[in-house]
């Protein structure tokens, strides 16, 4: 038996028997439904060994638990693994390797407005998340404007929404595969770039080699590699030996980062996704980490925690700000942080971490903080809706042409001033959707347009993935993600 195979006992393919005539399956059909030959399924059936990626795709999709049906000495009569020590030196030697690659394509950050990059230890800020999807929870609107205050800084965590905080970094540790969902700018890649940095470094997890990749540059390589073979690639880059990858992932030796799987496009999604799903089954031994947007696209990662970054906090604004302008003079950060103070609606856009970064480049030009609120406002949804993708090259599908950007942030002041005269923040799906019917139909005037083809749930779905101007703040119910955005949109045309 090779290192890689099991065998199921025998009380094993009695359940699995058991398991495919209630989920109505025969030996075929259930290699049809896997994608793969009959030729293993009959193996696993007659107790012969099986890859193990094979065997544990068959259990999982007949909702067995692997560890419990294999024959007890299978492990024992595996070929036995290189030696602890030749393990731990393969590791030290990769890790060596790779170390200058992680550096430069992690170390650094440049978004926005930034003439030159900057190392990202210098202004990183620890990111919280939320243990709760925000949008998967049952309130009403009722249970949500509680104690909801519109004039109170940050008032979105107020209340019903208001839910404990911690770490992303102990989720990191405490799940060996993590999913973290995030709105727009709120940090996903950056938090990903400094564990791979804390890794690179021997700060977190220096047992393990980092594996950094990009979700998009994956999806977009050349002949559609497999990730075991883009991985390859990539340590042959920096002169790792042939086969490290390999050992490495089988040994459970790595620590995997995937990054921003919003960022695949519709035409590479169901394979990059059908490719993860097959990656960290084989090789579940690692810890995987995958960063993606919220309402990005529906899929499900059987073994994987989902999280969600939370919004800066008071204490997390303070230390950005400082570690920001930590080289000039001290009162400048403490002017800022006092500014910021008086001006609640400029506060509150500092909750999110590339609105601050925003905010803390126009604050560099501006000793004396005179600008124009509106201006601001508007440039802020521009970087939303046009510029943070055109930065980083990033062509999303749009939902079957119906909708542009300009005509997006058209829509959205519609729906902004409609709910502003009436004095409400929050709005239920179904409303929204019908303002989009309505609104896409008026472009047409009726026209060569047939109401059934219009996906108003779809692109309510592609406008809070793309520019996370419009939230679900529980199952159902929208806001927003800032008021200050919603009153600039109701009164801007006016």
């Amino acid at each position: 038996m090779t290192r890689r195979s099991l065998q199921a006992s025998a009380k094993g393919i009695s359940k699995a028997e058991a398991a495919l005539i209630r989920n109505s399956l025969t030996q075929q059909g259930l290699a049809g439904e896997l994608g793969i030959s009959r030729q293993p399924v009959t193996k696993f059936f007659q107790g012969k060994p099986v890859d193990r990626y094979i065997f544990v795709t068959i259990c999982e999709k007949l909702n067995l638990n692997w560890e419990e049906i294999i024959i007890s000495s299978s492990f024992a009569d595996e070929e036995q693994p290189d030696s602890l020590n030749q393990i731990q030196n393969l590791v030290q030697n990769v890790r060596e390797k790779v170390h200058d690659s992680i550096q430069r394509r992690c170390g650094v950050m440049r978004v926005l407005d930034m003439e030159q990059p900057r190392r990202l230890d210098t202004i990183y800020t620890h990111v919280n998340i939320w243990e709760r999807i925000t949008g998967r929870r049952r309130l009403n609107i009722g249970e949500i404007i509680r104690d909801f205050d519109p004039k109170k800084f940050n008032c979105f965590n107020l209340g019903s929404l208001q839910q404990p905080r911690r770490p992303a970094l102990e989720a990191v540790e405490e799940y060996d595969k993590l999913i973290i969902l995030g709105k727009p700018g709120t940090g996903k890649t950056i938090f990903l770039k400094w564990l791979a940095i804390q890794c690179n470094l021997g700060e977190y997890r220096s047992d393990r080699v980092p594996i950094f990749i990009y979700l998009k540059d994956f999806a977009e390589a050349r002949e559609q590699p497999t990730l075991l073979e883009y991985i390859t690639e990539q340590f042959e880059d920096c002169e790792v030996v042939p086969n490290a990858a390999l050992t490495l992932l089988t040994q459970g030796q790595t620590i995997v980062l995937l990054d921003g799987l919003d960022e695949v496009k519709d035409a590479n999604f169901n394979r990059v996704v059908q490719e993860i799903r097959r990656f960290t089954t084989r090789f579940y031994a690692n810890s995987f980490v995958i960063t993606c947007r919220v309402a990005a696209g529906n899929y499900i990662f059987e073994q994987f925690t989902e999280v969600e970054i939370a919004d800066f906090d008071d204490q997390q604004i303070t230390e950005f700000v400082i570690k920001w302008f930590q080289e000039q003079a001290a009162t400048k950060s403490e002017y800022i942080l006092q500014k910021l103070q008086e001006n609640q609606s400029l506060q509150s856009l500092a909750t999110n971490s590339l609105l601050l970064t925003f905010l803390c480049l126009i604050f560099e030009e501006s000793a004396n903080f005179k600008f124009k609120t509106s201006a601001i406002y508007q440039e802020a949804l521009d970087i939303f809706l046009k510029q943070w993708d055109i930065q980083r090259h990033i062509q999303r599908d749009e939902i079957y042409q119906q909708i542009s950007a300009q005509q997006t942030a058209a829509l959205l002041s519609e729906i902004a001033r409609n709910y502003w005269e009436r004095g409400e923040y929050f709005f239920q799906q179904e409303a929204i959707e019908q303002k989009i019917n309505e609104y896409i139909y008026s472009l047409h005037d009726g026209r060569n347009l047939d109401l059934a083809k219009i996906d108003s749930a779809a692109i309510l779905k592609y406008i809070q993935a793309q520019n996370g101007l419009l939230v679900e703040r529980a199952k159902g119910i929208y806001s927003f993600s800032h008021i200050s955005f919603q009153k600039y949109l109701a009164v801007k045309d006016i």
